[in-house]
């Protein structure tokens, strides 16, 4: 199927490749030229403003896949309004706050087309293991962009669709609100054998051991051995731990809801205080695993 994605950083520049791989039609743009001309490089139809997107599908429906960070989901989305011919499917396969979801679909069915969300994880992996992608919107669409869907899952992600508009993102923040809780724990575990009365453990060996059909057997213990096998002591790490959102919109919608989220809410303050210098071996492995899953900056930029 022939789909624009606009947004090439670390997980729409892997998506826009995969599709490409499997024989998709990818029209390929960025705000900055240069990972247009990357994707060029590799074969997709390069446009370098969002009017050339449209130009590039002549008389059909458009398909826009669009991944850019919550805070310009906003802005982007007026523009691209302002251009797209009726009939258009535009997704939101962003981080974007659930809750704004249904003044955005109702903005673009005001313009005679179509909003899904979909959730998108599998970090800067997503090219070799497939993406798991969660979807909430309109039916139809969605079953218009399953092609796309299968190949990015491929070959072991996957993709649900959830039904309510908004519901997509929904169940992808809750995701990313577990990945702290499961985050926090591996790390404070990692930290206990460290600091604890065997001063000789091998870390990265624990590790190893751990993902030898263990309970705690996981990717996120998978990469973190990994990264205690090649920085045992976390050197040059400074612990500041970074918070993206969603594990926020987590607790406040759980606030609303009567719901007590412990667990996740222990997770999201240590990352609160890394970021007033609170740091230790557990916020330094934090910062680690966040770099190996998802390309994030080393020191929670």
């Amino acid at each position: 199927m022939k789909i624009a994605i606009s947004g090439l950083g670390r997980m729409g520049g892997q998506i826009a490749k995969k599709l490409h791989d499997d024989g998709h039609d990818v029209v390929a743009h960025n705000r900055s030229a240069g990972k247009v001309d990357e994707a060029k490089a590799w074969g997709a139809t390069a446009a370098y403003d969002k009017q050339s997107v449209v130009d590039a599908f002549a008389d059909q429906p458009v398909v826009l896949w669009i991944m850019v960070p919550a805070d310009v989901i906003e802005s982007e989305l007026d523009e691209w309004l302002e251009i797209l011919p009726s009939g258009s499917v535009i997704i939101d396969g962003g981080n974007s706050d659930y809750r704004g979801d249904q003044a955005r679909a109702d903005k673009v069915s005001a313009r005679g087309s179509r909003l899904l969300d979909i959730g998108t994880s599998g970090g800067v992996w997503g090219l070799e293991n497939g993406f798991s992608m969660m979807v909430g919107g309109d039916p139809q669409s969605y079953q218009t962009v399953v092609p796309a869907l299968e190949t990015l899952a491929a070959p072991r992600g996957g993709h649900q669709f959830f039904g309510a508009v908004g519901s997509g993102h929904y169940v992808k923040m809750v995701h990313n609100a577990i990945e702290y809780g499961m985050m926090q724990s591996l790390a404070e575990g990692y930290r206990m054998l460290k600091e604890g009365p065997y001063k000789e453990i091998d870390l990265a060996a624990a590790g190893d051991i751990w993902q030898q059909s263990s309970v705690v057997t996981s990717w996120l213990n998978d990469l973190t051995r990994q990264a205690l096998h090649e920085n045992p002591t976390m050197e040059g790490i400074s612990g500041v731990v970074a918070e993206s959102g969603e594990a926020r919109w987590t607790l406040e919608t759980a606030d609303e809801l009567g719901i007590p989220m412990p667990a996740i809410q222990a997770a999201f303050d240590v990352r609160l205080a890394s970021q007033q210098g609170d740091v230790d071996f557990s916020t330094q492995l934090l910062a680690a695993m966040r770099a190996k899953f998802g390309g994030h900056d080393i020191n929670g930029k």
